[in-house]
């Protein structure tokens, strides 16, 4: 077969086995490529993508040493974590959780490089719910079961004394929610017509729903995890075996990026729009980068949780309760996986920190924080 049809059997194969039949795509494919050709670089069209965006499109990759090509759009996240696998772009940024599946459940040649951003995803509700216990006999949208939003959504429900399911109609005398998967740009539309009582992403999707008057943020993630990492990016283990040189380029490029985008958000917010890099409408892109303090009624103001970050060190501590959490997660699928990592180990396997260390020019000021997880 040639690699454009492996690719599309194995993106069947992932439909209906949840990845597992793409596995031995990513083996076959690794090294393809010449060392000195351009590193190709995936990405969703959401806010979280910002980074590695202004990193290709205002040079910094470039000036770092480490030739980009245009990053490549993709529409969902088994897309394009099977474009990844398959050896078809090199770095991308990736939910966290679905990184440690992958890893682990598939035992793919994955490396976390750095964090690509924290913050920046939202809990958004049709206008008509106050409160979530009125989610209840409600469907609930998350974008995919390995995301740090199925983690902490379901951390919320339980909180407000209701049951998170799959597969199983919600029922509001049971106080359950059903949660399901859509890709983000279905979701607006979803909680529009009233197919689902909310949803929980990235933005500028909850900034979409409240331009447009059909729903509400409930609650910003950061509020309710702070600081957390919600994408982080990650390139091929072979890639920083064979070409560590290019590796630290990507991080140093990264960091330069997320340093100008966090001191730059309108400026940012420009760039991207206009369909050069994110479909959105520039008032909710700018809106999503810069939310007012106070926006989303914040349990905990101090914490700025409305307001996306760009932190790239991957405390070690995040890890190790993530990996816990997702313990805890409900999904439609195999998870025993989980059930098999320690999670104090999970960090230094997958992991690669030495090159945003160099890139940062040395340790941040703490190696260690204290995770802060309120869900109530």
């Amino acid at each position: 077969m040639t690699r454009r049809v492996a690719l599309r059997a194995g993106l069947a194969l992932g439909a209906a086995g949840g990845l597992a039949g793409i596995a031995d795509l990513a083996a076959s494919d690794a090294g393809a490529r010449s060392p000195g050709e351009p590193l190709r670089i995936g990405y969703l069209p959401i806010t979280d993508a910002a980074p590695l965006l202004v990193a290709h499109e205002q040079g910094h990759f470039a000036r770092a040493g480490v030739a980009t090509q245009r990053p490549v759009l993709f529409r969902s996240w088994e897309s394009l974590a099977q474009a990844f696998l398959a050896g078809e772009v090199e770095v991308v940024h990736l939910l966290m959780p679905f990184a440690v599946q992958l890893r682990y459940a598939l035992s793919a040649p994955v490396k976390i490089l750095a964090w690509n951003h924290t913050n920046g995803s939202a809990l958004t509700v049709s206008n008509g719910v106050r409160d979530l216990r009125e989610l209840a006999g409600r469907q609930v949208a998350v974008p995919f079961w390995w995301s740090i939003h199925n983690v902490v959504v379901q951390q919320m429900l339980r909180a407000a004394g209701l049951t998170p399911v799959v597969r199983q109609a919600p029922a509001a005398d049971q106080g359950t929610v059903q949660l399901l998967v859509l890709s983000p740009a279905d979701m607006v539309p979803a909680l529009q017509v009233g197919t689902i009582g909310g949803y929980i992403v990235a933005d500028p999707f909850n900034a979409v729903a409240e331009a447009k008057n059909v729903g509400r943020i409930q609650r910003f993630v950061g509020d309710v995890w702070r600081d957390h990492a919600c994408c982080v990016v990650v390139a091929r283990e072979d890639l920083l075996d064979q070409s560590p040189d290019r590796a630290r380029a990507l991080t140093d490029g990264l960091v330069a990026a997320q340093r100008w985008v966090d001191g730059h958000r309108p400026d940012a917010a420009k760039l991207l729009s206009g369909q050069r890099y994110l479909p959105q409408p520039l008032p909710a892109i700018t809106r999503a980068l810069s939310y007012p303090a106070g926006h989303g009624a914040p349990h905990h103001p101090d914490w700025q949780g409305q307001r996306i970050g760009f932190e790239p060190y991957p405390y070690a501590s995040y890890t190790t309760s993530l990996v816990n959490a997702m313990r805890e997660t409900v999904v439609d699928g195999d998870k025993s996986f989980v059930d098999g990592l320690r999670a104090g180990e999970v960090h230094r396997d997958l992991v690669d920190d030495r090159f945003v260390r160099a890139s940062l020019g040395g340790l941040p000021a703490g190696l260690t924080r204290t995770e802060e997880v309120q869900p109530q």
